[in-house]
């Protein structure tokens, strides 16, 4: 028999950063400016194990950027996360549901809720396979023509070249979205890739991490402002560094390229967003 555990956890965080082109890419708006933006945040965590084979978790986190200029656009999210886990033999099933709600200026913009069931288990002592379905709903404040449902299938496989020290994530997504405005809704395909090692920086582990992240999203409907449907190319890159300057206290430097193509003229833009933070873990 198995005694019911739970951990408790929780960290806090303050940073600073640049960002070449201040935007809301969830309306195809960018300012085609600059701007510094102070970073702060905070979460708790609950993991709590109900036997040997049936897990749970819970998480709660805030996050928020206020900028030096354009403090209308200045952002807060609250995030609440739970999830159950059951082990099946060489298989883990496994649930999750996520709310998300973000303001604007303090202001009300974006409520989201995601559910997702999902699969995963080794296949090999390097081989970690994960798939899963994931249903999303949600709401733009003062913008009903963009409230939409979404549903989609993912999968992630994972290769673990020297156990946790060193391993790499390569992922796939197709997602349909269904929008409250014909003109919104879309069918994409996502590809991801990550590499993540673990550098003995001092005395204790630090973590360096880069990925690509491509997107494709083709428009079902007449977009009336050009006259055709809407297509969109969408790349991300990122290297982060997390120097564990103790067990408690990360130091974080983190740059990521975002190339934004469509032939929306309001949503084709790129960006490159500089920063550092720290965050203290208890």
């Amino acid at each position: 028999m198995c005694r019911a555990n739970t951990e408790v956890g929780a960290d806090v965080f303050f940073g600073i950063e640049h960002d070449s082109n201040v935007a809301v890419d969830e309306v195809d708006r960018s300012t085609n400016l600059g701007d510094i933006g102070r970073r702060f945040g905070g979460g708790i965590r609950v993991n709590h194990d109900f036997s040997e084979d049936v897990s749970g978790k819970m998480s709660y986190s805030f996050n928020a950027i206020d900028y030096a200029e354009f403090d209308r656009l200045s952002r807060q999210t609250h995030t609440l996360s739970t999830g159950l886990t059951r082990n099946m033999a060489s298989l883990k099933g496994n649930v999750t549901y996520f709310f998300t709600n973000s303001r604007l200026d303090n202001s009300n913009f974006l409520t989201y809720h995601r559910v997702s069931p999902s699969l995963s288990g080794f296949v090999s002592k390097r081989w970690f396979f994960r798939g899963g379905y994931v249903y999303g709903d949600k709401t733009l404040e003062q913008r009903p023509g963009r409230d939409a449902t979404s549903h989609g299938l993912e999968t992630d496989a994972y290769y673990f070249w020297r156990g946790l020290r060193r391993y790499f994530n390569l992922g796939y997504a197709y997602k349909t979205e269904n929008s409250r405005a014909d003109r919104f809704d879309f069918s994409g395909h996502t590809v991801k890739l990550r590499a993540v090692q673990r550098l003995e920086l001092g005395a204790n582990l630090s973590t360096l991490e880069g990925g690509l992240r491509y997107e494709q999203r083709d428009y079902q409907s007449l977009t009336p402002s050009i006259g055709e449907n809407r297509f969109d190319d969408r790349i991300k890159v990122f290297i982060r560094l997390d120097y564990a300057m103790t067990k408690r206290l990360t130091w974080r430097i983190y740059a990521d390229y975002s190339d934004y193509q469509s032939n929306l003229p309001s949503a084709d833009y790129d960006q490159t967003v500089l920063g550092t933070e720290i965050k203290f873990s208890f």
